[in-house]
């Protein structure tokens, strides 16, 4: 393609949007999956921006498309000026400006813990932003997070991927639980009652309770930390889940803390987000998530 400056056309921050996302997703339509546009107005945008530039930015290919040498100059010089325009937008907007569609996945340990309070100062912050909230398992928010089907997520962290921000919040130890009329249990008898069976609390609890007492313990997964506290005080066995979720039924009388010698470790969590290109929405709400998670932290 020969550039002929009579005819260079001014390209615009959209094209350039549409171009970042297409150079990192590698593809037409999960980048207009991503922006919530059709393909053809993709290969729209990056067919004009490649005739005002007059070269070609892309290689298309059966697989998808990759960056030409021209493409990746252009990307330097593009993800700049998108880090800049997030610093313009934090710095000269005013944050009750922002109308953002913001999704967020999170996990149900942290929407039972913190979530309402999070979200309730995410609002104070920013009183005009739309909140789309997904409750799901680590493993399905960590591949949504990937996927861009998600802009923040709260979850049994770091996500291990380059363009993935991670910020530490606050640990969530775990106590054991029994039915309160119940002895301290035999672990060899007596059910133990866990998370979800693809959830990491599953695999280390279980993996602990072969190592010390055979493979003959009995497991119940539960989809849900309260369902399965209730399993816990209607007597059906004992279980190991967050401290401050189980302060309740125990100020009830319906459940009692007990030591068996062992524990796992807390659980750790992370706020983590698409660092690339930079949000500054995120960044805040990563923010907000760490003064919350601390403060949850000191009153459990």
């Amino acid at each position: 393609m020969i550039l002929d400056r009579k005819k260079l056309r001014v390209m615009t921050l959209e094209q350039l949007k549409t171009f970042l996302w297409v150079s990192r997703l590698g593809s037409v339509r999960r980048a207009a999956l991503e922006m919530n546009i059709s393909q053809p107005a993709v290969s729209g945008r990056i067919a004009a921006l490649e005739k005002s530039l007059g070269t070609l930015l892309f290689d298309r290919g059966q697989r998808g498309v990759s960056l030409t040498k021209k493409g990746v100059l252009l990307r330097n010089y593009a993800e700049k000026i998108a880090d800049l325009v997030e610093h313009i937008k934090t710095n000269v907007v005013p944050a009750e400006a922002v109308d953002s569609l913001f999704r967020i996945g999170v996990a149900e340990t942290i929407v039972q813990l913190w979530l309402p309070v999070f979200l309730s100062r995410l609002y104070e912050r920013y009183p005009n932003i739309e909140v789309e909230i997904t409750v799901d398992l680590t493993v399905n928010l960590r591949q949504q997070l990937l996927e861009r089907s998600l802009d923040f997520a709260v979850l049994m962290g770091p996500v291990s991927e380059f363009s993935i921000d991670n910020v530490d919040l606050s640990d969530v130890d775990l106590t054991w639980f029994r039915p309160v009329s119940k002895p301290d249990p035999d672990f060899n008898t007596t059910p133990v009652i866990t998370y979800n069976r693809n959830s990491r609390p599953h695999r280390e609890l279980r993996r602990e309770l072969m190592r010390r007492y055979g493979h003959d313990v009995q497991l119940f997964p539960s989809s849900s930390i309260y369902a399965g506290l209730e399993m816990v005080a209607s007597g059906i066995g004992v279980g190991l889940f967050p401290r401050q979720l189980g302060l309740q039924l125990g100020k009830q009388g319906r459940i009692a803390e007990f030591d068996p010698g062992w524990n796992l470790k807390p659980l750790k969590f992370t706020a983590s987000y698409v660092g690339d290109p930079r949000n500054d929405l995120c960044a805040e709400a990563a923010k907000i998530a760490v003064e919350v998670s601390k403060n949850a932290s000191k009153s459990g």
